[in-house]
């Protein structure tokens, strides 16, 4: 997802066998089709909750409301960085494994695999579409439970439908395109340093009164992390929108141009403006978060009723989109290939 002499400036070996980028294809495929492994998760943890773990563990420890707001902060600060530094140094000690044992690229390919999120996001928002479309309004309550963070009974069905689409979008760049940027750019460390970085924001990068101390190098290293890779995803939507007919490219563009600045993340509003300007619709908006009713401007001129028709409209853009994905990291590869070629 970079330029190829960024990822020769920081590249690896890889294993005996394998390019890195070719087991980063073969696990985008695998994370494809199969996605969270959950018969094996139910033996042993998934990376993420255990990363998540050590990050309740910090907060109940370091967090406590007797300490003064600086010393909070402080104690975040060093809280991200640690668990960081710590994430990226595991990457670093299964990256040598695959590198020294025997098959042990397998490993690093299937670790990879399940930091992907391309399978498991595609559903959960499948699961909304479903719900509103056979058991009505409480159904699809539940079913955006597992997407967001506002209230879902203040939502309305094309509340609900706005909000899936939303998550979609904003995730396509969290939780697919991010864990391969920084792949492609630092190997395992990169992704596993990322991915920590992105729990370290959902679990305590709140403006909450308990968390916006603590939790703010958390948020301040998400925005930064993400900033390049909502950019890639953003093209990418703009890219899958021109193969599909009831999509619009040029108004993604359009959109993307004049709303992707307009959004409260410094990132998410790049992906979420490609989307609802290919698929004529108005995002963000007016929502409650916490208890707390927010004013955010709308992204994108179309209709802010998004049904379920809507969402599985942006199902079909985001698998065209995780497609495009793909077919640049394989570019990459083949132009890193070709410039090995002629040294």
């Amino acid at each position: 997802m970079v330029p190829p002499a960024m990822f020769l400036l920081f590249d690896y070996t890889g294993t005996d066998v394998f390019d890195p980028l070719v087991l980063l294809l073969a696990a985008m495929l695998i994370d494809a089709y199969l996605g969270e492994f959950g018969p094996l998760f139910r033996i042993i943890p998934h990376p993420v909750v255990v990363m998540g773990h050590w990050i309740g563990v910090a907060d109940a420890r370091l967090n406590r409301p007797s300490r003064s707001p600086r010393d909070r902060r402080m104690r975040g600060v060093v809280t991200a960085l640690a668990l960081t530094g710590i994430s990226a140094g595991i990457g670093v000690a299964v990256q040598w494994f695959a590198t020294a044992a025997p098959a042990g690229w397998v490993v690093e390919m299937g670790l990879v695999a399940v930091l992907l999120a391309q399978k498991s996001l595609h559903d959960h928002v499948r699961d909304v579409a479903v719900a509103l479309e056979t058991h009505g309004l409480d159904a699809g309550r539940r079913a955006i439970r597992h997407l967001v963070g506002r209230d879902p009974e203040t939502l309305d069905e094309g509340g609900i439908g706005r909000a899936a689409v939303e998550s979609l979008a904003e995730n396509f760049s969290d939780g697919v395109i991010a864990p391969v940027f920084w792949y492609v750019v630092f190997g395992l460390p990169g992704l596993m340093a990322y991915k920590m970085i992105n729990t370290l924001d959902s679990m305590i990068g709140h403006r909450t009164e308990r968390h916006q101390h603590f939790g703010w190098a958390s948020a301040r290293l998400d925005d930064a992390w993400n900033w390049a890779p909502a950019r890639v995803s953003a093209l990418l939507i703009v890219a899958a929108s021109a193969t599909l007919r009831f999509t619009r490219w040029r108004e993604a563009v359009r959109i993307l141009r004049r709303d992707a600045r307009r959004h409260r993340s410094p990132n998410a509003g790049w992906p979420e403006a490609a989307t609802a300007g290919a698929l004529g619709l108005a995002l963000s908006g007016p929502r409650r978060y916490h208890g707390r009713e927010t004013s955010e401007p709308w992204v994108g001129d179309g209709r802010a009723r998004v049904t379920p028709k809507d969402i599985r409209r942006a199902l079909r853009l985001y698998v065209r989109a995780c497609f495009a994905g793909g077919l640049v990291v394989a570019g990459v590869l083949v132009l890193k290939v070709a410039l090995a070629g002629a040294g």
